[in-house]
């Protein structure tokens, strides 16, 4: 039995794994790992080619085991994982004062230290497997964290197994989520709409959108979450779908658009927001209204079983009908969890159907180039009954006074 705390949907794992006829099931990308595991190797999630694993066998093998480099093991000690089993690869040298009393962190890290290591990645995970009596398995592996080669020398290390990839598995394992998962995103919508909040009250003629970002990520970081997203763009180059902030100094009459979001816990938030300093210009008004009643329209219709394809549909022609008649989209939302982009996507060509229990990010961005964007972006739950807000605030064009 997995802890509350635990991400890992773990019977729909399972009832997957067995569709899909898998003994075995191998995360290797950051996403999955943490996923799986609860555990967030730092070196995997910077950058490219550092190599953390999980083995999880199907009901009635041996347990699941996570398999990292002996660098990481801090990481294992200091973090609230819930798979047992560890496998080190590589060596990390540590100095010890031997008269020194340990910290219960540092007294597990070095019992870690203490067991046998493996040469490489690659060679631990067949180790784990073949002792696992896995060796002639049908192994589901999350391809995506793989090194060029890799999969090439697993199958000559274990050449009785029949692998097949897993990530688009797994993808569709993390679209429904547990309460845990569900009151991390909660939390982290949150802090995002309370970032907002922190930047628009620095607004002011002549500020930055710099200034403006920096005000946004203190709160974030100040409410225990980490910046990820932060496109804030003041005027014409909120026009821009993924601005950075710049020297762009604020006017009257400006759009300010907010796509931005951090990350609480593992998990992401993904929130738009339109501002304007003083009263709005143009269309402006009128073509957020459409773009708004076409999110709104997109959560009317959702609950499980609902074809994607319907609600990418319902929002478009909505928003046409509103007053964007030329408007156009690839999609109008996502899944978001502890990926910026989960499953399901949005689209007109999605043969996927919403469940109970997905969380998404429903949003109409609009851009035109040399005068403003305008976007509009919701996170809710598909619950049995329809859609579940995560959002305090609602998607109004917020008004801010000079």
């Amino acid at each position: 039995m997995l802890p509350d705390t635990a991400l890992l949907n773990h019977d729909r794992l399972h009832n997957l794994m067995a569709d899909a006829e898998l003994d075995v099931i191998v995360a290797t990308s950051p996403e999955n790992v943490t996923y799986m595991s609860g555990f967030w190797a730092l070196p995997q999630w910077i950058r490219r080619g550092p190599q953390a694993y999980v083995l999880w066998p199907g009901p009635g093998h041996v347990e699941p085991e996570i398999i990292t480099s002996s660098s990481t093991l801090d990481l294992l000690a200091d973090q609230k994982i819930w798979v047992s089993n560890i496998r080190r690869f590589g060596s990390f040298h540590l100095d010890r004062d031997p008269d020194a009393a340990l910290d219960p962190t540092t007294q597990r890290l070095v019992d870690q230290m203490g067991t046998p290591d493996n040469a490489d990645g690659l060679a631990a995970l067949v180790t784990g497997i073949s002792e696992a009596g896995l060796a002639s398995a049908r192994i589901g592996i999350d391809e995506i964290g793989l090194l060029p080669g890799q999969m090439e020398k697993l199958r000559e290390h274990l050449p009785e197994a029949k692998f097949t990839p897993a990530a688009t598995l797994l993808r569709k394992v993390r679209a429904i989520k547990t309460p845990e998962e569900i009151a991390r995103l909660a939390r982290v919508a949150d802090i995002t709409e309370c970032s907002i909040r922190a930047a628009l009250k620095i607004a002011r003629e002549g500020v930055s959108e710099i200034e403006l970002a920096r005000a946004f990520h203190a709160r974030t970081v100040a409410d225990d979450a980490v910046p990820v997203l932060g496109c804030i763009g003041f005027g014409e180059r909120s026009a821009l779908p993924n601005v950075q902030p710049s020297e762009r100094k604020l006017a009257r009459g400006d759009v300010i658009r907010f796509d931005v979001g951090g990350r609480y816990g593992h998990y992401r938030a993904d929130i738009a927001r339109i501002a304007t300093f003083g009263e709005p210009r143009g269309d402006v008004r009128r073509y957020h209204r459409a773009l708004l009643k076409g999110v709104e329209r997109a959560c009317e219709l959702i609950r499980p079983g609902v074809r994607v394809s319907s609600i990418f549909e319902a929002a478009v022609e909505t928003v046409r009908r509103e007053g964007i008649a030329h408007y156009r989209r690839s999609h109008v939302g996502h899944g978001i969890g502890i990926d910026g982009y989960d499953a399901p996507a949005l689209t007109a060509t999605s043969d996927e159907v919403l469940e109970a229990g997905m969380v998404l990010c429903v949003e109409t961005p609009y851009y035109e180039l040399g005068r403003w964007g305008l976007q509009v972006e919701d996170m809710l739950v598909v619950r049995s009954d329809g859609a579940e807000r995560l959002m305090a605030t609602s998607g109004d064009l917020i008004e801010v006074e000079p």
